[in-house]
């Protein structure tokens, strides 16, 4: 919890498109709206540390992630992974913006959720306003898929326009190969 807090406080002028909590109180809740929702199987959420000195540099997580009804004899029948999920709540400290970290962090997440877990669908979405995290989910390999408007409450307590993207498992090796040439290249 004190490392989050301290990423999260390090710059709060970062937190423009998203809500980062900035009180230990707000952490509190943060971090066990996290839990109860991992308890749930909805979502499992991660602190970042930068692996050179153990310091936390921010957070990610999976979340809504959903298991369909496939009727008995079909392939995916029983399968006690998720289906689809998506990628967020993604934040980093200032001292991690612009290194390997949140590339890495993409690559192992979406790697799981592929090869381990077997998804069909991953998604990512942004603040619509937020150009820099489309332009990166673009430059991953992530699909634009449309706008969803009035989505959720923006950070700055507005009904929130997303930019939704996503990568489906039959796009994963394509866009595995571009994020491990990208997280060579730093």
């Amino acid at each position: 919890m004190d490392g989050l807090l301290a990423a999260a406080n390090a710059d709060p002028s970062l937190y423009v498109w998203t809500v980062v909590p900035q009180t230990r109180q707000a952490m509190q809740a943060y971090v066990g709206t996290a839990i109860a929702a991992r308890e749930a199987g909805t979502s499992l959420a991660f602190a970042t540390v930068r692996l050179e000195d153990g310091v936390v540099i921010g957070s990610t997580r999976y979340f809504d992630m959903e298991s369909w009804g496939w009727p008995a004899g079909h392939v995916r029948h029983g399968n006690p992974n998720a289906d689809v999920c998506e990628i967020g709540y993604t934040w980093l400290t200032r001292s991690a913006i612009r290194t390997a970290a949140n590339t890495a962090a993409k690559l192992m997440m979406l790697t799981h959720a592929f090869e381990s877990w077997g998804m069909l669908r991953v998604c990512l979405h942004t603040d619509a306003r937020n150009n820099q995290s489309r332009k990166a989910m673009e430059r991953i390999g992530c699909k634009f898929e449309g706008i969803l408007r009035s989505h959720r409450m923006a950070s700055d307590f507005i009904a929130r326009d997303s930019a939704r993207y996503s990568v489906i498992s039959a796009e994963w090796p394509e866009v595995k190969d571009r994020l491990t040439k990208m997280a060579e290249a730093r």
